[in-house]
Parts: structure tokens; sequence; C-alpha cells
């Protein structure tokens, strides 16, 4: 991807290879050093509250239901509380579409704020993984020289201890995920209830556990880089008024060890390397934005501090835009990002309406094929139907058909049972019948309503046919 912060002079063969792979297809580990600083600690206090919010969620109820289900196995959504079935899907559709372009917009505003800081895979492994990592092995340099250390007895044991912290969070982390798809219910089986009794719910906490794992020991960073898609799109989302992790090369540039005693004739990057050694992608920002940067700030608080012992001003790497950094004027909305705006500020306008006038349930009502109308002895004309009502609801509701106009009455085939089932449907045959003499027209439109409690749920449309008009 090409940067859109070039820095004047730089050699751009580093975009000729992938940074975490050497020449020969190896593959190139990262030891990223201990970050610390004023950005670190801010996003220590983020993820404490992002990890307290995660994890209790699952456990919040609004109205009964969860704050958040995502049960894709039996197509049941709930978020904020509100319950989301497969009659609405076109809401839930809506719903993701307004996150895509609200992630859009964040990005081009922004750039990756959202993968340094709240995306779960960044946060579990840069602020829980690794900072297990730097408890049991040390800084980048001990890392490095463990691992190439001979398997001995303490190489082992710190490699075993690790492990084994790693394994019972990554199985932390798979319940957590099945809270959020199955519920709190379903998984609390496999604590009070044997293994025998729910073998497909154990496999599939057991095989989360082994991905997370593997994703957290050895995936890592190449999560970020060669997985997830989102760092591709970059290229087509920011523009020279975003807000990234930038380096000023415009106040760095040239680059120049600093020397006691001499008049120094270079920019202020002193060429000292400590933000590419804290960079957990093993990139150099002074190069300019580019797709493995996940905008953690590490490099920033590396930057600051070099900058304070040297007795230079702080921000030579900072949150800034392109446009500000070569103008040192203040930026403004792009024209792409106003349009995020309008079409973002729209498509919540409908969801906002559609979630408004949402209704419990979903009725179908239409005249049985091949059947005409009857005329009664007692005058009146009747009309077979086949009705079907969903529920679109978590709840169980008990429903009443009514007639609004009040011209006729229901007569059902049977004795159906209208009990509706959360999130199920109950359907049947009836017959309308009307007073021939209130008839003036050979097709009649007929409002209904689905009544609960005397609270009307909804109300629909359907046509009656008659043989026309009376003299």
């Amino acid at each position: 991807m090409k940067s859109s912060i070039n820095p004047s002079e730089t050699d751009e063969s580093f975009r000729d290879h992938f940074s975490a792979v050497d020449d020969y297809g190896k593959r190139i580990w990262f030891y990223p050093q201990k970050p610390k600083g004023k950005w670190h600690n801010r996003r220590v206090v983020f993820t404490i509250v992002l990890l307290g919010l995660m994890f209790s969620a699952p456990f919040i109820h609004v109205n009964g239901q969860p704050l958040f289900l995502f049960n894709i196995l039996e197509r049941k959504f709930i978020i904020f509380g509100v319950f989301i079935g497969p009659q609405d899907y076109w809401i839930f559709g809506l719903g993701m579409l307004s996150f895509l372009v609200f992630v859009s917009l964040f990005t081009n505003l922004f750039g990756r704020l959202w993968c340094g800081w709240a995306c779960p895979q960044t946060v579990f492994m840069e602020m829980v993984f690794r900072k297990i990592e730097y408890a049991i092995e040390g800084d980048w340099n001990k890392q490095r020289a463990l691992d190439k250390a001979p398997w001995d007895r303490k190489k082992i044991t710190k490699k075993a201890l690790k492990w084994t912290i790693f394994l019972l969070i990554s199985f932390l982390i798979a319940n957590l995920l099945l809270a959020y798809v199955l519920g709190v219910a379903e998984v609390g089986k496999i604590v009070t209830h044997p293994v025998s009794e729910h073998p497909g719910l154990f496999l599939g906490v057991a095989g989360f556990t082994l991905i997370f794992f593997f994703i957290f020991t050895w995936l890592r960073d190449q999560a970020c880089t060669v997985v997830c898609p989102y760092g591709r799109l970059q290229g087509v989302l920011l523009d020279k008024s975003s807000v990234v992790v930038a380096y000023d090369h415009v106040r760095g540039e040239k680059r120049g060890k600093l020397r006691k005693g001499q008049e120094r004739q270079s920019g202020d990057c002193i060429d000292c390397y400590q933000c590419v050694r804290v960079c957990p992608t093993g990139i150099d920002i002074r190069n300019g934005t580019q797709m493995e940067c996940i905008n953690c700030t590490a490099c920033i608080d590396a930057c600051d501090h070099m900058m304070d012992q040297v007795g230079f001003e702080r921000g030579l790497i900072r949150y800034e835009s392109e446009e500000v950094i070569v103008s040192r004027k203040k930026s403004r909305f792009s024209a792409k990002a106003v349009g995020y705006i309008v079409v973002l500020t729209a498509l919540w306008g409908g969801l906002g309406y559609a979630m408004f006038n949402r209704t419990s349930t979903e009725t179908t009502m239409l005249r049985v094929p091949g059947t005409r109308y009857i005329e009664n002895p007692d005058g009146t004309i009747s009309n077979l139907y086949n009705f079907k009502i969903y529920n679109k609801t978590n709840e169980q509701i008990v429903p009443e058909l009514r007639l609004e106009d009040g011209k006729g009455t229901l007569k059902f085939a049977g004795n159906p049972d209208l009990t509706l089932e959360p999130t199920g449907s109950v359907q049947g045959t009836v017959f309308i019948l009307i007073p021939a003499d209130k008839i003036k027209e050979r097709k009649v439109h007929l409002k209904l309503g689905v009544y609960e409690k005397g609270e009307r749920l909804e109300s629909f449309e359907t046509t009656f046919m008659a043989p026309g008009i009376r003299e």
C-alpha cells in the first residue's frame, strides 16, 4: 500500500517485501520492547474498562433479555436488549450496513484507532498475553535470548508456565465467546452438567480454546497483518486529512545521530530506532503510514521519551494528519468524510424509524386457493382464509385476531391454539362472515388486527370477495 505520508529522501525499498518474512520466506519473529509512557498508561486504563464491559455484558439483562446475543445457529440476535428474529433480518442487515459505514467514517477520520485500542485481538494480545510474557520471560532482549537458548530446566519451566497460563486464558475467552453466541445459561451447563449431556457444547469450548491458544501463541501479529482485511482497506479509506499515528518528517528529516560538542545540522530525529524496537508489527513509522501499523501509540511514547532525554520538543511522532504536518494548518473534513456522515445519518435515521415502528408479530392471511365466496342461509357471505402469525420477540405471546371495522365475524376451523412460543409461529384456517346487506362492492378490503390483553400488536389488510352490489 502506498503511504499517504511519504518522508522526503526516504528509501522506498521497504515496500518491496513484507516485514514479517525474510528473503528466504522464513517468518521473522518480533520481540517488541516493553512499552511505557503516557499513551500506554491511557491504553491500560481503557483496556481495564473495556475488558470489564466485555466480560460483564453477557450477564446484563434488559427487560428479561441479554444485552447482547448473536446466536447464529438458531438465528436469534439481541442488540442492546432488542430481539431481532428471522422476520427482521432486514433490520439486522441495515444495522450491519450502518456499522460498516461507521467504520469507514471512523477510519477516514482517525485511521486504525480501532485496531490499536479496541479490537479484541489487539487488546488481548498486547495488553494481556504480552504482559504475561514480559512478567515471565522478561523484556525483548531476554525473550530473544531465551528462545535461542537450549531446552534446559529454566527454559522448560518458563515456557510451560507461560503456555499453561495462555491456555487457561484462551479457555476463558472461548467461554466468553460462546456466552455471546449461546447465552450464559447454555455455557453454564459445562460447569453444572456432565459432559455427556452436552458433548457438542464441550467440543465447541475445547475447539475455540485451541484456536485462541494458537492465535495468541503462534499467529500473534500476523492475525492483524495477514488474516485481517481491515488494514488493506486503509488505502481507500484514508486521505490527507485522516488523523493517524504519524512521523513529522518536516521536523524530523534529515535524520542524524546526536553528537556532543557539534552543532546539529540534521532534523530532530536522532535515528535511535526506539520507535522500531517497540513496534509490535515490526515496522518503521518514519517510512509513513503502512498497512501493518495498528495505531497502538507505542512509538509515540518511545519517541517522546527520547526527545525528553535529548532536550527536544515532544511530538515528533504523534496523532496527526498529513495535511497538518505539511501545511501546519488546521485540518478540515474532506469531501469523503462529509459523504460518509450524510450516508451514515440517513442509515441511522432509517434504522431508528424501523426499530420504533417494529411490531411484535407479523401476520399473513390469504384466501384459500381455488375457493370462492359462500352465500350462507343466514344471509351472510363467507370467505375461507389460511393465516400464519409469526412471533418476532423472544417472549411467549397469546394473540387474538379481530376484525377492525366490525362488519363481520371470524369463525375458526377447529379449535386452534394460537399460543406463540418465543420466535415461533402458528397457522390455521378461518372463515370471515359478513352480512350481505353490508357489502356494497364485489371486492372489499378488510382491516384486521392482532391483539394481546387488549393491546394491538399489529394491523394488516386482506381482501374479501362477494357477489356484488345488491338491490
